[in-house]
């Protein structure tokens, strides 16, 4: 691929087997930054979210957002021949990432054991349900299954409410970070060993590991976390409010911020020195007490009234905007540039997710859209030795 500019990962190759969300966001992340991504694709049907809304005509702006900056083919990994292509293309590959079932790859003879003795420096990422150890091992995972089994549900929605799945897909989007994350460890791992090595990630493990502070409290009470809406059981006020014309936020994250906002904005400095908001934890049990007293003052304010006054004292807090407000807010559209236009050769330009991570030299591009299934077979199998004749046969076969 010529590029323009230097990227930090121009100079790896990925080899990407997934489907849906946690794997393809994983590549997504390290095409964005420069990675040589090949997305392979089951021949006449390819990943399972290019059928996934919203479309088009007839392209899934799904699978666009998280394939886009890869390259994408098709290959029969049950058919010999395909087996053998892909095993040409190990040889020269970084990275292969894989998000099928435990055990699949090994099957068709393509797992990590078998693939490393190809190439030694390979690091092979799989991202799986339970992991690659355990008696859930063989258990297959979507997002809701890692959200009720990490605990995440449990302690999501409002108190005495059912159990809640979170509004986006957390098990999946953790789950491609932790990959993301592992592969650039083991290439660095590389650098110093001169080896590859196999990246386990589970999704369910990835959510069971961000429920952070649940877990301590826990171990040292004894007491199950259980939901209570917006609020948090570390710190307190830190919850949402109900003002004149809508809802906000507000973040006291320690004494002085809970100072500051007694004595400047309600005015009630009494607060301060009484006995049920005195310390962290009296503050997180009395949260419904200083709740009542808050949303007493915000009946006279809108959200932007209340939100300006409360950051002019220098406390955190923030309107709850929702996806339209976002979409037509020039911090996040023009100044983070968190969604950017893609030229598709099928859908025409559309807008999709930037980065998150903003470097100052080796900067994220979008540089090409999401591939149509099977656009660069003859592209790249012809970088591996194939002549047009011979895709063209492969092709006929049912091996592209």
């Amino acid at each position: 691929m010529i590029m323009s500019e230097r990227m930090a990962l121009e100079n790896i190759v990925v080899l990407d087997l997934t489907r849906v969300l946690a794997g393809p966001y994983c590549g997504s992340i390290l095409a964005d930054f420069g990675a040589t991504v090949i997305k392979i694709e089951q021949p006449g049907v390819g990943d399972d979210s290019r059928h996934y809304g919203p479309h088009i005509n007839g392209e899934s702006l799904y699978y666009g957002n998280l394939n886009r900056n890869k390259f994408g083919i098709t290959l029969n990994l049950k058919s010999e021949e395909g087996k053998k292509i892909f095993r040409k293309m190990v040889e020269e590959a970084d990275v292969v990432i894989e998000n099928y079932r435990y055990g699949v790859m090994d099957r068709l003879g393509l797992g990590y054991e078998q693939l490393k003795e190809i190439n030694p420096r390979l690091i092979y990422g799989a991202i799986t349900g339970f992991g690659a150890n355990g008696p859930y091992r063989d258990r297959p995972g979507y997002d809701i299954i890692s959200q009720a089994m990490g605990g995440l549900m449990s302690v999501t929605g409002q108190e005495g409410n059912p159990p809640t799945r979170c509004g986006s897909a957390m098990g999946d989007i953790l789950g491609g970070l932790n990959m993301a994350i592992g592969v650039l460890v083991a290439i660095n791992a590389r650098h110093i060993t001169g080896k590859g090595q196999y990246v386990d990630v589970s999704i369910a493990d990835s959510v069971v590991m961000s429920l952070e502070q649940a877990w301590q409290r826990y171990f040292v009470t004894g007491n199950v976390p259980v939901p209570h809406g917006n609020s948090y059981d570390a710190i307190a006020p830190y919850d949402s409010y109900q003002a004149k014309d809508g809802w906000m936020v507000i973040g006291c994250g320690n004494q002085r911020l809970f100072e500051l906002l007694c004595e400047k904005i309600l005015e009630q400095p009494e607060l301060v020195v009484d006995e049920r908001f005195t310390t962290v934890p009296l503050r997180v049990k009395n949260n419904k007490d200083f709740k009542i007293i808050m949303e007493k003052w915000l009946v006279d304010y809108t959200v932007n009234e209340a939100v300006e006054k409360i950051l002019s004292a220098g406390i955190p807090a923030a309107p709850i905007l929702n996806i339209e407000q976002i979409a037509n807010d020039e911090h996040f559209t023009k100044a983070r540039e968190l969604f950017v236009p893609m030229n598709h050769p099928v859908c025409g330009e559309v807008l999709i997710n930037g980065t998150a991570v903003k470097m100052s030299e080796t900067k994220a591009k979008i540089r090409m859209p999401s591939p149509t299934l099977g656009q660069h077979n003859e592209l790249i199998l012809q970088k591996y030795g194939y002549s047009q004749d011979e895709v063209e046969k492969l092709a006929a076969e049912g091996v592209l």
